[in-house]
């Protein structure tokens, strides 16, 4: 079995001759380069596992090599090595498209985690992205960015309204990224009591406060070599968001009755449903945290976004209840199409549970869905709604109908007539029965 190549960018002689020594010690065959000019070279002449890349280099600056590999070598992890502190540099290499970073002086147990991370990277894996359901503009690019972000080691801020799906995407990043192996470690920012918080994010030592009868390891800890995911991490108090940042800048934490630090190896996600930038502005939220959270960020859409995704997402979760029912008619699918969804995917799956219930029949009808009565509400209703629905149809069948003929019916060339994409095609002629 061929051993993993590394390609190591530094000018030092020393740093070149540990790392080297280090990665030799892992089974990685190690190929050196002193400057940017030497380093595309290599790349250009071997397919490497992994990069690790000094920031200051004698013709160049790694920032710029970081930016120049995620074109030129887009399937290579490059991780950077920065001076002790600098935060500011780090961020923005993961920002570039770095995997991570290393500070100086280095810290071998660290150098051996995100070497472990990035030849992860390499294994085949299914794509989990495709359990993000939705062929809209929106969550195909929402699938794109997860492939892309998942690579790194960067913190990522998921925004979105409530019920979109937030958690989801938390997972689908752990899913697809090196650290699925480990734990994926769920926290809700806004149930745990201020007073006993420390306590469950750090754990604590036996005797530490009234009620600790024994040592208790935290919620950090417990996703040590895996993913902490901070859901509604604005509920976070002040005093709990000084320690946050201090976990996420140098992977240590203290126990609550513990004078020693201890390592940690974890991947920080985190959530809210609320505006974290008004929250800096006011001073609800630390700008720091804030800036170090958000090195990347996902945005959800909200269900009104996504256009007829909302009745692909009702065919799924009908064919998951079951119960008999088969599909919902005319009206009700230009009801749903109408309707803003304030409560998204999550209002859905509860509105179509709850017709599943009052149905009586194999269909479901607008009048078996409970719509929250907002201004944007569903106005259409009976033989109005039943025309437009149809008339919808009849357009989008005669339309694909066309573009079939005239490319012999091949679907991928249909497709791109249509200006859609294949899945999107394959959908509609399910939908409308063409075939």
């Amino acid at each position: 079995m061929q051993k993993p190549l590394a390609l190591v960018i530094d000018d030092e002689p020393d740093i070149r001759e540990l790392l080297t020594l280090t990665l030799g010690r892992m089974g990685i065959e190690t190929v050196v380069a002193e400057d940017v000019t030497g380093a595309r070279k290599e790349l250009g002449s071997h397919r490497f596992d992994i990069c690790l890349t000094d920031m200051r280099l004698p013709d160049g600056d790694g920032l710029d090599l970081v930016q120049w590999m995620q074109k030129n070598a887009p399937d290579v992890p490059v991780a950077v090595i920065t001076a002790h502190g600098n935060i500011e540099t780090a961020v923005q290499a993961l920002k570039l498209g770095a995997f991570d970073f290393i500070s100086k002086p280095l810290d071998l147990n660290n150098l051996r985690n995100i070497v472990g991370n990035a030849l992860k990277l390499g294994e085949d894996s299914a794509n989990e992205a495709s359990r993000l359901l939705g062929e809209s503009p929106a969550m195909q690019r929402l699938r794109e960015m997860i492939d892309q972000v998942a690579r790194s080691q960067a913190p990522i801020h998921i925004s979105g309204e409530s019920g979109t799906g937030k958690e989801l995407v938390a997972r689908l990043i752990h899913e697809s990224g090196p650290r699925k192996e480990g734990p994926f470690v769920p926290v809700n920012c806004g149930a745990i009591p201020t007073e006993l918080m420390e306590s469950e994010f750090f754990g604590h030592r036996k005797g530490a406060f009234t009620g600790a009868v024994s040592d208790k390891a935290g919620l950090v800890q417990a996703a040590n070599s895996g993913t902490l995911f901070l859901d509604e991490i604005a509920d976070l108090p002040l005093s709990m968001q000084v320690k946050l940042l201090r976990v996420i800048q140098e992977q240590t934490i203290r126990p609550v009755g513990e004078s020693d630090e201890e390592s940690v190896d974890i991947r920080v996600l985190s959530a809210t449903h609320k505006d974290l930038s008004k929250m800096v502005k006011s001073g609800d939220f630390r700008e720091d945290l804030y800036y170090r959270i958000n090195v990347i960020e996902l945005h959800v859409p909200a269900l009104r976004e996504r256009g007829e995704d909302v009745l692909l997402l009702s065919d799924v979760l009908l064919e998951r209840l079951g119960a008999g029912v088969k599909q919902l008619d005319d009206n009700a699918k230009v009801s749903l199409m109408r309707y803003a969804f304030p409560g998204n995917v999550r209002e859905l799956e509860n509105m179509l549970e709850r017709a599943v219930t009052l149905s009586g029949s194999g269909t479901i009808s607008e009048a078996d869905l409970a719509f929250r009565q907002t201004d944007s509400s569903p106005t259409l209703a009976g033989t109005a709604g039943r025309d437009l629905g149809n008339q919808i149809d009849a357009v989008q069948r005669q339309a694909i109908i066309d573009a079939l003929e005239k490319t012999r019916y091949n679907k991928t060339a249909a497709a791109k007539l249509l200006g859609l994409t294949f899945r999107q095609l394959r959908y509609r002629i399910k939908k409308l029965e063409i075939e």
